[in-house]
């Protein structure tokens, strides 16, 4: 069972939740009185929160992490924005992790380049490289730097090492960036969610199963959105923390900002055995701690779970969905039909056979499934079995090379080989499209932690699609048993809960991962493969700023993968401008084309050129705009020309700035739309120099390829953002309608004005 209460909660001793609606109680049985705003810092989160706000305004937190971390999609741009800025050397450990770009395959030497350029920046400024293959990036996090009391930012959105008694946070590499460059990351205090856990997990429940169950309840009502999860109660004790780890991860998917998870003796001893024993603390909530919300989750209620293409909340209990197969997947198909816009089919009601839904491919890996214990829970289940010689295939990444050296050395990888799985070094491809692609119309079951549409490498415009489903890898491990038939761990009831003790080895990091933090050599040449691009040169924002919509997208949410698609294109994203003409491009085709004809209007603005005479659109916007009282001062000269995305609700799913960065580059200047779907999404946005717009009237009265005019852009920056006057330019007229800007810092509106994150340190540091 899953309960959202209404309002708030208080929880007293750890132990008993008290509704928001009954706190009338509280002085009578506490005997003093209690305010929901003395107890808020009550909660474990404060108390982190605090320790690592520079300011003294707990409202408006300026936070310093503990550490940064990359992998090698994120951290040659956030390095080559860094160096743009000013850096000179890494003032805190910084990570540098190769277990995205892993496959040197794909777009000729550009990879391994990448990773050589992260070796020397290692070197050269004082970093931590792990090599390819060693380690997902979360796992080394957990193994090697998450301790208690602790913040960690990491450039990807899945820096979760809650269960640890960290507060880690995934975010664009411009935060990163501010970090190295000695700013904070400030962001208003957060409210604070309980996740209230009591009883106990079955043995055949993994934490996929538990983890897409919160999700299903919490995704869609927005209840953690831009919260942090605070996991509390005495069923986090049943749990070991390698099981909590996996659970943890996959906060991110129900967009909350952040987690954290009381810690017990399991947490220390997960440290001791990692060497880290002096990285614990007990965390608890106060005797009296007040939250925001609080979700109840009775863990014994918990079954195993399928979430179906195209969200991890999208999610089902296995038994339900068997029991109402035809039905459920005719629905899943429909999504698809919306996914495809008539490109490509993709169907799922013909892989019923004999009443069975028959898969093709299974994954277990990355830093939700390649865990330890999940690992060895799928080999007991498959030891003596075979998953057949039929279409189904099974692929395994266990999470790191420590992971990989305990389970090969205990015999569970023997026995995974022998069923017919496959066996593969730590990489986080599959998840997001570089690796284990399904065939065309095929169907994966996956201990991942994304399902988006496409993500696996669908390409609808070229008639492929294929879909990924979640499931823990148990179930994943009972499928695979019955030769592709989707089966619930259940079904082999007697094989779990049988998991020895796990031996971490680090001979392996210690013999090949750099070790550079405090030993910058600034000496040190970079290695820059032809690939590798500075960021181009952007412009400061103009007075007044003329926006071409350039895409429309009104579906009820637009994932960063759609916004810049990720697989095969990731071994561009060391070229900012390379990487750009992948954006919308499994979206909506046209877009990149409509944005680089703005930006060739902007760059002849700025060459002086008369684009009253030589264009007749503009020239058409312009006779629009005159007929606007009091813009007779409105000229080219002082009016910026860039093009504008509106999307309904953009941004859910991954960190990666490139989904800001790269509309920027080749043109873009504002996001339109009517919420965002992350805070990380946002920031990106405005680290990118581009205007957080939200769309206050009810219609959306323009379309593609329409001019939008917004007069006294940076004078509206310096005062009220709540009513922001603009004028939709059609046929001659100009049509007011009405934008808005959600608050913004003080840095924030620089950084716009500035025209990017870069431009701003620049202007800084002369």
């Amino acid at each position: 069972m899953i309960k959202l209460f209404d309002k708030g909660a208080y929880l007293l001793n750890g132990t008993e939740l008290v509704p928001e609606e009954q706190a009338g109680t509280l002085k009578s049985r506490l005997g003093r009185e209690v305010t929901a705003e003395e107890a808020k810092k009550g909660t474990i989160a404060y108390g982190i929160l605090k320790e690592h706000n520079k300011s003294a305004n707990m409202e408006q937190l300026n936070i310093k992490f503990d550490a940064l971390t990359s992998h090698d999609i994120t951290y040659v741009g956030i390095i080559q924005t860094a160096r743009a800025s000013g850096m000179d050397h890494f003032p805190m450990p910084y990570i540098l992790t190769c277990c995205h770009n892993s496959l040197c395959a794909v777009g000729g030497t550009i990879n391994e380049d990448d990773h050589m350029f992260g070796l020397s920046a290692a070197k050269k400024y004082g970093g931590i490289f792990v090599p390819p293959h060693f380690a997902v990036i979360h796992q080394y996090m957990r193994e090697m730097y998450a301790g208690c009391g602790k913040m960690i930012l990491g450039s990807d959105s899945h820096t979760r090492y809650g269960a640890l008694g960290t507060i880690a946070v995934g975010e664009g590499g411009g935060e990163l960036d501010k970090q190295i460059l000695g700013d904070t990351w400030d962001n208003p205090y957060p409210g604070v969610v309980a996740i209230y856990l009591t009883g106990k997990p079955a043995p055949w429940v993994g934490p996929h199963d538990i983890a897409l169950a919160i999700c299903r309840a919490v995704y869609e009502k927005g209840y953690v959105k831009n919260k942090i999860m605070e996991f509390v109660g005495p069923g986090v004790s049943s749990m070991t923390t390698d099981y909590r780890n996996g659970v943890d991860v996959m906060t991110t998917e129900t967009t909350c900002l952040s987690s954290i998870w009381r810690t017990d003796s399991d947490t220390k001893d997960f440290l001791k055995e990692h060497g880290r024993e002096s990285d614990y603390k007990e965390l608890n909530p106060a005797d009296v701690a007040y939250y925001d919300g609080c979700v109840y989750v009775d863990l014994s209620t918990i079954k195993p779970m399928i979430a179906l293409p195209f969200h991890p909340s999208n999610a089902y209990e296995i038994d339900e969905l068997n029991a109402n197969l035809m039905d459920i997947l005719r629905e899943t198909e429909k999504k698809a039909e919306k996914v495809a816009q008539g490109r490509a089919q993709y169907t799922l009601t013909d892989k019923v056979k004999d009443g069975k839904f028959m898969v093709q491919q299974g994954v277990i890996g990355g830093c939700a499934g390649g865990n330890y214990t999940n690992v060895v829970e799928a080999a007991n289940l498959l030891r003596g079995k075979s998953i057949g010689a039929g279409e189904f295939t099974l692929n395994i990444y266990p999470s790191s090379m420590p992971v990989y050296m305990d389970l090969a050395k205990k015999g569970f990888l023997t026995d995974l080989m022998a069923s017919g799985a496959v066996i593969k070094t730590a990489f986080c491809g599959p998840c997001f499209g570089a690796g284990d692609t399904p065939n065309n119309n095929g169907f994966s079951i996956r201990h991942n932690t994304r399902n988006f549409p496409n993500r696996e490498g669908s390409k609808p415009g070229q008639g492929q699609m294929s879909a990924v489903a979640l499931m823990d890898s148990r179930s994943i491990a009972a499928t695979a048993a019955n030769g592709g038939a989707l089966t619930s761990a259940e079904t082999f009831a007697d094989t779990f809960g049988h998991v020895p003790s796990y031996h971490f080895d680090d001979s392996a990091y210690k013999a090949r991962v750099y070790e550079g933090f405090g030993k910058a050599e600034p000496k040190e040449k970079l290695y820059e493969g032809p690939n590798i691009k500075a960021w181009p040169e952007l412009p400061a924002l103009g007075d007044n700023i003329l926006l071409r919509v350039c895409s429309k997208i009104e579906d009820p949410v637009t994932t960063t993968d759609e916004l810049i698609p990720s697989g095969e294109t990731s071994s561009y994203r060391s070229n900012p401008l390379g990487l750009a003409e992948f954006t919308l491009s499994r979206r909506d085709p046209q877009y990149v084309g409509r944005t680089k004809a703005v930006k060739e209007l902007e760059l002849a603005r700025e060459k002086g050129e008369d684009l009253l005479q030589k264009d007749a659109d503009v020239a058409a916007a312009f006779t629009a705009i005159h007929t606007i009282s009091g813009s007779e001062d409105v000229t080219l000269t002082n009016t910026e020309i860039g093009s504008v995305i509106y999307a309904n609700k953009p941004g859910d799913g991954s960190a990666r700035e490139q989904a800001a960065s790269c509309q920027r580059v080749i043109g873009g200047l504002a996001n339109i739309t009517r919420e965002y779907a992350t805070k990380r999404y946002r920031s990106n946005v405005i680290n990118w120099g581009m205007l957080p717009f939200h769309l206050k009237d009810e219609t959306i009265a323009f379309d593609v390829n329409d001019f939008i005019f917004v007069p006294s852009i940076k004078k509206i920056l310096a005062g009220s953002m709540d009513e922001i006057p603009a004028y939709v330019l059609k046929d001659g007229m100009a049509k007011a309608i009405t934008l808005y800007i959600l608050p913004l810092n003080e840095e924030e509106k620089e950084i716009i004005k500035a025209g990017c994150l870069i431009n701003f340190n620049r202007s800084k540091r002369k």
